[in-house]
């Protein structure tokens, strides 16, 4: 992701953070503003102007209302329309201070709040906006302003209820700015460590690309010298047949050979495959016998503990190609992992939970815990560090997850999960 691009992304996810904070918090100031307006004419029995301090407060509560339906839709919170909640908080506020005293009112440094919220979301030009309108509103107010009635022939039951004010102020201001910048703070620890993984999903992809076009690359050029080797062993085997040792080294030989040409033969069906768009459909139980035997061809060494669910073998997969390689990849690191400690015993065990398939491999080694093979590095001396970055990759397109459980009685356990179908719909 392009630097800039990354940190305009964030500036509209933290929009819509502060958006909703201000929702929150607006409805906080509604019933704070109405129990204060209550209060002060049924309690201190101070006559303030009831009927604009009201308009004042029921027009906030109207855009609260409107600013929740608004955070329910889909489209993205602009800079501009955070922007815009917040001038109409400053403008609501502004008006209300104005009827009761303006700037000798106590809870006057509550124009102060805005601008501390956007400063923790907004672009620089967007908090000097925010500043010059919370600025305007205070000095407009010094000198326009309904001044609040005296309440005794002495002025020093005003200067009790001023400093009263004031202390309620301080304590308002602190705890929402505490609460509200702490909210905005941990979204935005949230947003950066999301960008981070997606920097780090994207690095891989573009190793795991680099190394897909080099191996396209590689079958091609491989195809005619294996065809030479092919027709060779070919030749040799009729020359040799009277020879038994030689003919079966021959044989395995020609075996092998085969085996590549099915392998590179495999690559391309993958992509053309992939290129058309067309997951293979299977049942599970299918899907998992065809990949036991492509393992088996692969690890004759092992023998794999294979447990389906009774109620999945029937379950419909729509499989994709790198799906088979992922699953075989994890069962070839768990071999390696229980080979590893003298061992040869490799489980799997296949489950269906809703819609979606769970493919647990386990091994009893060491295994690979998490983080491992991500990018690109092995436990093994002579690991290459791609099989496990491939599965998680594979988990990742596919809308899936893969992740390492250590086992109570020694071993990891890797657990694969993906849709059944419609996988090959949920890519990055």
């Amino acid at each position: 992701m392009n630097p800039s691009n990354a940190l305009r992304h964030g500036f509209f996810a933290r929009a819509r953070e502060l958006a909703e904070t201000l929702a929150w918090l607006r409805l906080c100031a509604v019933s704070g503003q109405a129990l204060t307006v209550v209060f002060v004419v049924l309690v201190l029995q101070i006559p303030i102007p009831v009927v604009p301090l009201a308009f004042g407060i029921g027009v906030l509560a109207l855009f609260a209302a409107f600013a929740f339906w608004r955070l329910r839709q889909p489209w993205p919170v602009g800079l501009t329309e955070a922007f815009g909640h917040v001038a109409v908080d400053i403008a609501v506020l502004s008006w209300l201070l104005y009827w009761t005293g303006g700037a000798t009112n106590p809870f006057v440094s509550l124009l102060v709040m805005p601008i501390a919220l956007a400063a923790a979301a907004l672009p620089p030009r967007y908090v000097i906006g925010v500043a010059i309108l919370a600025a305007d509103g205070y000095l407009l107010l010094v000198p326009w302003n309904v001044p609040l009635p005296p309440m005794g022939p002495d002025g020093s039951r005003d200067f009790n209820l001023h400093v009263v004010g004031m202390a309620i102020n301080f304590v308002v201001t602190a705890v929402f700015l505490a609460f509200f910048i702490a909210r905005l703070a941990r979204a935005l620890r949230q947003r950066e460590a999301q960008v981070q993984r997606e920097r780090e999903r994207a690095l891989r992809d573009e190793g795991i690309l680099a190394i897909a076009t080099q191996a396209a690359g590689t079958a091609h050029e491989l195809n005619t010298p294996l065809s030479t080797i092919r027709t060779l062993l070919g030749e040799l085997q009729r020359e040799q047949s009277a020879n038994p040792l030689l003919a079966a080294d021959l044989a395995l030989l020609a075996s092998q050979a085969d085996r590549c040409r099915d392998i590179l033969r495999e690559l391309v069906a993958v992509g053309s495959r992939h290129l058309a768009g067309e997951p293979q459909r299977i049942a599970l139980g299918s899907f998992v016998g065809e990949c036991e035997n492509q393992f088996r061809l692969l690890r004759p060494e092992i023998e794999p503990d294979i447990i389906i669910d009774a109620d999945a073998i029937e379950r419909m997969l729509e499989a994709q190609p790198d799906l088979r390689h992922a699953l075989i990849n994890l069962l070839s690191n768990a071999a390696d992992a229980s080979l590893a400690a003298g061992s040869s015993a490799v489980g799997l065990r296949v489950s269906v939970d809703g819609d979606g398939v769970e493919f647990g491999v386990r091994d009893h080694g060491d295994g690979i815990g998490p983080g491992t093979g991500v990018a690109f590095q092995t436990s093994k001396g002579d690991g290459l560090g791609l099989g496990l970055a491939l599965a998680h990759a594979t988990a990742e397109r596919l809308g899936g997850e893969l992740n390492a459980q250590p086992m109570a009685g020694g071993g990891w356990m890797q657990r694969l999960r993906v849709p059944l179908l419609a996988a090959h719909n949920r890519g990055p």
